[in-house]
């Protein structure tokens, strides 16, 4: 902000460069953010980590294997809701800050949700459906049914991981564009001055 006087003591107070800037380049991320549609990924994340983790709890009642020894399901849904309410949380408040919490969240969720993805499929390699042994009743044994509900579950774990890290590529991506894009925000933030005061010119007497 600059202030100029005039020789009929008129105050004069011009718009600093920088601030106008700052403005603009807020008000112009706050619309990019809006158009990537982050609320939208965003609760499909965390829905996405709540049946992640729901679906995991009949898996209690079956044998341990690597998943469960693990605790794939719940490690990996927690991130996924987390990683979701920041996305939330950012449609609603646009600042450089809270992207750069974002794009560092989601790029988390993404690599957990890769490991998932190779977790699961090693699990399932080791832990085959065990074929069905007739008992006296004319039914398949137990460890029959046991093995096929865990491997059932297990493959509806990794399809929603599997949509998780769809998601996330997408959102990273989008996150890093405009990171990228918006970078001089950041400079613009720091160098702003503070708030202008109002000044008022002073009343002369004759």
């Amino acid at each position: 902000m600059a202030v100029s006087v005039s020789r009929d003591l008129t105050v004069e107070v011009l718009h600093d460069g920088n601030a106008v800037k700052l403005t603009d380049r807020q008000q112009a991320l706050h619309t990019a953010i809006h158009r990537g549609e982050p609320k939208a990924l965003g609760v499909s994340q965390v829905m996405l980590g709540v049946m992640v983790m729901s679906y995991s709890l009949p898996l209690l009642f079956t044998d341990v294997t690597l998943v469960l020894s693990v605790g794939v399901p719940w490690w990996s849904g927690l991130m996924f809701i987390v990683a979701g309410s920041v996305a939330i949380v950012l449609d609603k408040h646009c600042t450089m800050k809270l992207l750069q919490g974002c794009l560092l969240v989601t790029s988390v969720s993404l690599l957990l949700s890769l490991l998932s993805i190779i977790i699961y499929s090693v699990d399932m390699g080791l832990n085959p459906e065990v074929p069905c042994v007739r008992t006296n009743n004319d039914s398949c044994d137990e460890e029959h049914y046991s093995t096929r509900l865990s491997r059932g579950l297990k493959a509806c774990l990794l399809l929603f991981t599997l949509a998780q890290t769809v998601i996330s590529s997408i959102l990273c991506f989008f996150l890093y564009r405009q990171r990228r894009g918006f970078g001089l925000y950041a400079t613009l933030t720091q160098a702003a001055p503070p708030s202008p005061t109002e000044l008022t010119a002073p009343s002369v007497s004759e």
